[in-house]
This record gives structure tokens, C-alpha cells and sequence, in this order.
């Protein structure tokens, strides 16, 4: 069982920038880790996601360029970093795992992630 923890959420002005962290309580370096969010009254989409290694990243068109998502995993944790940050990146920001090899679809579904975090509030203001 992999408990996922996320941190480093809060509220901030547009254009400012917040960096969300996952922290696993095991090991997950043989693991996709990704980033979803839930806007109220949306469907939860797909932010980011990056492979076992951290050598490749998938991004969502919506923030690719402003975000940026890293692993280290020494330490079990996820990052997620977010630049010029838009009021319509509110939202619960989610962390997940998953035992696939998602890369030939940009690991963008999250019906194929089996562990979840409790979340963490985005809210920018504008």
C-alpha cells in the first residue's frame, strides 16, 4: 500500500508561483508519478506526469510552459512547480501513482493510477 501525501498548496496572486509537493510512504521509483486537478463543478483533468526516472515528462497543453514536474527519489517526493500561475488554475491538486507504462499516452488517464492523494488547495487569485 503506497500512502501519498501532498503539501505546499494555498492562495496567491496571479502570476505568482507555488510549488506542490508528494511525499510517498514508500518507495516509488518503479512508478509513473502524476499531477491531476479538480476545479469545482469540473472534471478532474490531467496536469503533468513523469516516468520512473524522471527523464521524461508529460505536461498538459494548459500549463506546459509555466509548470514544471520533478522526482527525487532518495527522498520519495514529487514536485510540481508552478510559474505565472492563471486564476483558472484553481483547483485540488491531486497526486497519483500508477504500475504502468504510460508513456505511449502521455499518462494522462487517471482511471490507470491506483494511488491517490488526499489533495492539496490552488486558489489564484486574479
Amino acid at each position: 500500500q503506497v500512502q501519498l501525501v501532498e503539501s505546499g498548496g494555498g492562495l496567491v496572486q496571479a502570476g505568482g508561483s507555488l510549488r506542490l509537493s508528494c511525499a510517498a510512504s514508500e518507495r516509488t521509483f518503479s512508478r509513473y508519478m502524476g499531477w491531476f486537478r479538480q476545479a469545482p463543478g469540473k472534471e478532474r483533468e490531467f496536469v503533468a506526469a513523469i516516468s520512473w526516472s524522471g527523464g521524461s515528462t508529460y505536461y498538459a497543453n494548459s500549463v506546459k510552459g509555466r509548470f514544471t514536474i520533478s522526482r527525487d527519489n532518495a527522498k520519495n517526493i514529487v514536485y510540481l512547480q508552478m510559474n505565472s500561475l492563471k486564476p483558472e488554475d484553481t483547483a485540488v491538486y491531486y497526486c497519483a501513482a500508477t504500475p504502468y507504462y504510460c508513456a505511449n499516452y502521455g499518462c494522462s488517464r487517471d482511471r490507470e493510477y491506483d494511488y491517490w492523494g488526499q489533495g492539496t488547495q490552488v486558489s489564484v487569485s486574479s
